[in-house]
């Protein structure tokens, strides 16, 4: 990680294919989370978890520590269920005017076929405005620290994978590389993938 200087405001969408670097790790001591950062090699966000790992709520912020999204993880949930509220006016409220997006695992067909190609597929449900959705399908890997989202005709989204460097060496488990597709809200993904790394168990 070359450079870590904070920007002021981070672009929330682009009209092209941008690619991000997440590094799995707290730029706090003794905190849970992760730092994100655009290809010039600066903070865009952050995920700072003061509590122990795989908390039931946790704050997706960008690089001056403006809370973005509150993920919270539903309790008594049997299949698994994460809801993202956005902040507004630099507060959040739990409630439905604020509900960004909603994660839920999915089970039955859609999971045997998921899991024969090695991911374990999640509805995503995004909430555009008040009588607006639309929805995407996030598959986490098994085994591997990956994942992919696709829309309803199975369209690419975003993708995490590992990442690899200029001269071809793939990088620890801890630093991925985050695409993101054109017109796409990156803030939106960011909260997908802090959801992603509380399945699995890294934040």
């Amino acid at each position: 990680m070359a450079r870590v200087h904070p920007q002021v405001v981070a672009n929330s969408t682009s009209t092209k294919q941008e690619v991000f670097t997440v590094w799995m790790k707290s730029l706090i001591l003794g905190s849970n989370g992760c730092a994100v950062f655009d290809s010039d090699g600066e903070i865009v966000y952050r995920v700072d978890n003061y509590c122990h790992k795989s908390s039931n709520q946790v704050y997706v912020m960008d690089a001056t520590g403006k809370v973005l999204f509150t993920i919270v993880k539903k309790k008594f949930s049997v299949v698994g269920l994460w809801e993202g509220y956005r902040s507004r006016g630099g507060r959040c409220v739990k409630n439905k005017e604020n509900l960004g997006f909603r994660v839920r695992k999915l089970v039955g067909i859609r999971m045997i076929l998921g899991l024969l190609t090695g991911y374990w597929p999640y509805k995503v449900v995004v909430r555009l405005s008040q009588d607006q959705t639309c929805e995407y399908v996030m598959e986490t890997h098994v085994s591997r620290p990956c994942c992919k989202i696709v829309d309803n005709s199975g369209g690419l989204v975003a993708e995490v994978k590992r990442k690899i460097s200029k001269s071809g060496v793939v990088l620890g488990e801890d630093v991925l590389t985050m695409v993101v597709e054109p017109n796409i809200d990156h803030s939106l993904i960011m909260g997908l993938v802090v959801v992603f790394g509380l399945i699995n168990h890294k934040l």
